[in-house]
């Protein structure tokens, strides 16, 4: 018999997990309970101060403007130091009260006569005075924490008030945080005592439970070496002992079923195994008796509703073919399943399952997904046709002209000329062509290489901004909203500026005159967000996701007689998406197109380039 490990047992996880939730609920109470008495005494010790610190102000207020001689005592100092005296208490370790000059008036430490008439330097006492708010923060003297506290004060209440100075306090808060770490102590003896308590009643739970659990786990092993006379005991009729009894039901029932089970499960073992397709076999009348989940999934249904179904009503072919047909059908049928939103085609394959003697006794269909084989055949065709289509009409221009010229055109010389750099036009657009073929072939074939270097974008976009500014034709105005912080990106530059310079030019190219395009980025977590906008005709809601697809153009005979080859956005966005980020336009008709692309950037490397 295997002996189960110490840490490995039911019953030690019982404990340890019982004992675990209990500290983790004490130190969840005990987080909180001591946050908040913390903050409760450090806000009782700070209105013990602040309730009497109105009063004192109004106490300085009207002996600072009281009208006295110079000559009759008490002095003004003398009588704001009074002032402090009543005021000060054990807690107070200083406290003095500032002009708004930032001298010393009084104190209410009689050994620190010294300092009053003295200028100080304190950017408590000089935030409160400028802000005219309370200003305070808790700083470390002398090995104790104390509270600072700068309180400005007025010449009067009124909205016209001015600030003629401010009371400068120091009071000892050491005491507060003895008094949370004497309750932190009784809190951890509290839970220590706990603690043990809980580890006790947790061992004899625990007991309970398993001792029923470790009888059923006896009986378990004697039944997989084929003994099935045992019985479990029933302690109880709690759960567990409900447990035992059908157990003990279980033992009974699965001696009668065993050899029965046996040979079925050898049977759907043969046909399921390692099968990752659908797979639904039938009886000897095409009922479904056998479904796997990767076909219910296919053809989204539940078992509960193909069971004892025909084949070809679950595959929804009855009304095209019989279970007859099927079973002699010796080619694969596809089914479709495509909506307008999302593509989806099966093929399903049928095997009969045929007795010795030859008689039928059911069918065996399998079921594969290609979806992607046939979306990847279309793709391929509509390209071959998209090619054809692009090459034939330059040729066809080039040949119109070329038996022109043959005929004798050439010997006119204001034709030729123009016949000539018609041809060259198309020559070099069929070149183009098929260079951006060639690197949608390197891109597509991964056989490329990206030669990555550190570049500040904010000067590498300007350079190319800069570029078209500088040569662009018509009346277009440029925006530029780049961020004044530098970000750098790690790129392939030409590849990069390639992909700028062909979003640039198409906002050229749809761009009205007196338009305006306008260009920037921003950052968001690791992120560059690019954007290109323009003021051009917009591009129809539903065609806005298709501007990437290869050949694709939205007008086809405005973007053919600029030159364009359908595939400079196909392009981009391969180069983009090899550089770990994204791009995807924004369009509205009639009022403009903004192609967005985002780049990873580097936080750290802006050292480097200073």
């Amino acid at each position: 018999m295997h002996k189960v490990s110490f840490f490995k047992s039911i019953h030690v996880k019982i404990v340890l997990i019982y004992v675990l939730l209990i500290i983790i609920a004490l130190q969840i109470i005990g987080i909180y309970f001591s946050s908040k008495m913390e903050e409760n005494l450090k806000e009782n010790f700070k209105q013990s101060i602040t309730q009497r610190i109105d009063l004192v102000q109004y106490s300085i207020r009207e002996e600072w403007n009281k009208k006295r001689d110079d000559n009759t005592p008490p002095s003004l100092q003398d009588s704001l130091s009074i002032i402090l005296l009543e005021f000060a208490n054990e807690d107070i370790n200083e406290i003095l009260i500032v002009d708004h000059n930032g001298r010393v008036q009084a104190t209410a430490d009689p050994d620190n006569k010294s300092i009053v008439g003295q200028q100080i330097n304190n950017d408590t006492v000089t935030r409160a005075i400028v802000s005219e708010v309370y200003q305070e923060n808790i700083a470390l003297e002398s090995g104790r924490r104390v509270w600072v506290l700068a309180a400005p004060i007025k010449d009067s209440v009124g909205p016209d008030s001015k600030v003629i100075g401010a009371l400068y306090i120091k009071s000892d808060i050491e005491s507060v945080f003895e008094q949370m770490e004497d309750i932190n102590q009784i809190f951890a003896i509290g839970i220590g005592m706990s603690l043990t308590v809980t580890v006790l009643l947790g061992i004899l739970f625990a007991k309970t439970i398993t001792r029923p659990i470790l009888d059923m786990r006896r009986q378990a092993q004697a039944m997989s070496r084929g003994n099935y006379s045992r019985k479990v005991r029933v302690y109880g009729d709690d759960e567990i002992g409900q447990l035992a009894l059908s157990f003990n039901h279980l033992t009974n029932r699965l001696q009668e079923a065993q050899s029965t089970t046996e040979a079925e499960r050898r049977k759907l073992a043969s046909v399921l195994s390692n099968m990752t397709d659908g797979v639904i076999a039938t009886d000897r009348k095409g009922k479904v008796i056998l479904i796997n989940d990767p076909a219910l999934n296919f053809l989204e249904v539940t078992r509960e509703t193909t069971l004892s179904r025909p084949i070809a009503s679950v595959l929804g072919l009855d009304q095209e073919y019989s279970f007859e047909d099927l079973i002699h059908m010796k080619e694969s049928i596809n089914l479709d399943y495509s909506t307008q939103d999302k593509p989806f085609i099966l093929r399903a394959n049928f095997s009969v399952i045929q007795k010795e003697t030859g008689f039928v006794n059911g069918l065996i269909t399998v079921i594969h997904d290609i979806t992607e084989q046939e979306k990847i055949d279309m793709e391929r065709r509509e390209f071959v046709a998209n090619v054809s289509h692009e090459l034939r009409t330059p040729l066809t221009t080039m040949r119109s002209y070329l038996e022109a010229l043959a005929d004798g055109a050439w010997r006119d010389e204001n034709i030729a000329p123009t016949f000539l750099n018609v041809t060259q036009t198309e020559t070099e657009r069929m070149i183009r062509l098929v260079n951006d073929l060639l690197n949608l072939s390197k891109m597509d074939s991964r056989d490329y290489k990206l030669n990555r270097e550190f570049v500040e974008f904010n000067k590498f976009f300007n350079r190319i901004i800069d570029r078209f500014e500088m040569s662009k034709s018509q009346n277009v105005k440029f925006d530029r909203y780049i961020p004044d912080t530098s970000y750098f990106v790690e790129v392939d530059t030409d590849k990069l500026t390639q992909v700028i310079d062909n979003i640039i030019s198409n906002a050229l190219k749809y761009s009205p005159d007196g338009g305006n395009i306008r260009f920037g980025f921003t950052v968001s977590e690791n992120m560059l967000k690019v954007m290109v906008s323009d003021d051009g005709m917009g591009i129809p809601k539903e065609n806005v996701t298709k501007i990437f697809d290869r050949f694709y153009r939205v007008d086809r005979a405005r973007s053919r007689a600029m030159g364009g080859t359908g595939l400079g956005l196909a392009i981009a966005k391969e180069m983009i998406e090899a550089h770990g980020g994204k791009i995807w336009a924004e369009s509205e008709e009639g009022v403009g197109t903004t192609i967005f692309f985002t780049l990873p950037y580097e936080l750290d490397e802006a050292g480097d380039w200073e």
